[in-house]
């Protein structure tokens, strides 16, 4: 495994976003484990996660982009941290676009924040997760109708790996299925299980042997199959 994802993988679980134990998820799953990316909250850490991004979408999809896309609301500062990494890392200057809930009908309107898509442009999606592909559902028809954009691909932060809405494969492929463009992650749950399993963190033992068990069974269940 590639030192940034390693790193990338401790730094949730200091930052308390990625945490274990019992957890009723708004599908009314039972998850041994859950994932808040509202818990980044400090300058250092958005620092950090916009230079993780970064480094998974050049590693990923390469520069042949100029729009980072960040469907509201989580992924509105997600695409704000990745533009501004991806100028710090590889020298390349990319815009940062979002859309916004409720259309503005004053000033100069209308539902995109930051740069106004233009035809020709090749944007890369940012969302902290995908579960169930719902909100790309949402924003893939405004993106794609304001202009005539090619989209290279949606970067997320985990892939829990757990089957989609058809209930075979994960939210990630169902996505890349359907729309045509490529799902990818910083990293993915058996990644993250393998690499915590039985390791301290911060002084603890982040995923001991129950916690392994209980991670096991969950995707016994709710994994998705190829």
């Amino acid at each position: 495994m590639e030192q940034y994802k390693q790193e990338f993988i401790e730094f949730m679980v200091e930052s308390n976003v990625l945490k274990f134990g019992e957890f009723t998820l708004k599908s009314g799953r039972k998850s041994p484990f859950f994932m808040n990316a509202g818990a980044y909250v400090t300058g250092d850490q958005l620092h950090r996660l916009g230079r993780y991004y970064a480094r998974a979408i050049h590693e990923n999809f390469g520069d042949d982009f100029d729009v980072v896309f960040g469907p509201a609301y989580k992924g509105i500062p997600l695409s704000v941290i990745t533009a501004m990494a991806y100028h710090e890392l590889y020298g390349k200057e990319v815009k940062y676009c979002s859309n916004r809930k409720e259309a503005k009908d004053h000033g100069e309107g209308g539902n995109l924040l930051g740069y106004v898509l233009q035809d020709g442009d090749r944007v890369v999606m940012v969302e902290d997760v995908t579960t169930s592909g719902k909100s790309i559902d949402e924003t893939h028809p405004i993106i794609t109708g304001a202009a005539n954009i090619e989209i290279k691909g949606l970067m997320v932060s985990l892939n829990r790996m757990e089957v989609g809405k058809g209930g075979v494969k994960c939210a990630c492929d169902e996505v890349s299925e359907k729309y045509g463009f490529p799902c990818a992650s910083i990293v993915n749950m058996a990644e993250v299980t393998e690499y915590l399993h039985n390791r301290e963190v911060q002084g603890r033992v982040v995923i001991d042997d129950a916690t392994k068990a209980a991670i096991d069974a969950y995707y016994e269940q709710y994994g998705a199959r190829e």
